[in-house]
């Protein structure tokens, strides 16, 4: 996966003051970035997808420019082609399951409309098996359904990298088994680049070809198939 990331971003408030200084490249099509809550990985995943400005540094995807602070590139969310899978997957609770898989097909803040045909979302109601709850609502979605219908928006608009922040921590321990394998599958059958940020050392045994090890806003350990290729501290 033709990632990089090279960003440095200080916030301060009268309690603390935290610094993101971060630095990797993925050369597999599954990364994790592992660590505690608080190390900064979120914020990592933030800086990739367009929704934080780090202070300085670079983000390249393909080898196009997301960020580079230097030449002042700063590209809009919309314009990076990446999928962001929220923590609480951030449905849409006035939309039903096909309208809020449809929502990343519009442009604007204009809802789909209920009965709105649509080849790609019928695509998706079918891959992730959602057709039989298309017209429900998030309020009446399990918990597995609700994040296949999260999958199903950030995938429809064929982005480039898809974006997980902690999956499966809203899941029980089974669920979260089941989930894990299934998207493994999914990610295997379309060969989709992922950065999956969790503090389960389970999902990295499932997703972590190769692992960046976050901690206090700085990468301490660097993983990949053939052992620790870098250590900072």
């Amino acid at each position: 996966m033709p990632l990089a990331v090279d960003i440095r971003k200080t916030f301060e408030s009268a309690e603390r003051r935290f610094t993101l200084d971060v630095a990797f490249t993925a050369t597999t099509q599954r990364v994790v970035l592992f660590g505690p809550s608080g190390a900064g990985k979120s914020l990592t995943l933030q800086a990739i997808a367009g929704l934080l400005r780090p202070d300085e540094g670079t983000i390249t995807l393909h080898g196009k420019a997301l960020f580079d602070s230097a030449r002042e590139i700063d590209l809009k969310p919309q314009a990076r082609q990446v999928a962001y899978l929220f923590q609480d997957y951030a449905l849409f609770p006035h939309l039903n399951v096909r309208q809020n898989i449809g929502f990343g097909l519009q442009r604007g803040w204009f809802n789909p409309r209920a009965r709105n045909s649509s080849a790609q979302v019928d695509y998706w109601l079918d891959a992730l098996e959602l057709r039989s709850v298309g017209g429900h609502y998030p309020a009446q979605l399990s918990g597995g359904q609700k994040q296949r219908v999260a999958l199903a928006r950030a995938l429809v608009a064929n982005p480039q990298l898809l974006l997980l922040d902690e999956p499966f921590s809203a899941l029980d321990s089974h669920l979260r088994q089941r989930m894990r394998q299934e998207l493994s599958e999914l990610q295997t059958r379309l060969d989709i680049p992922m950065v999956l940020i969790t503090h389960d050392p389970d999902d990295v045994a499932a997703f972590g070809d190769q692992v960046v090890q976050i901690s206090d806003g700085r990468v301490r350990e660097h993983q990949a198939f053939s052992g620790y290729v870098r250590s900072e501290t």
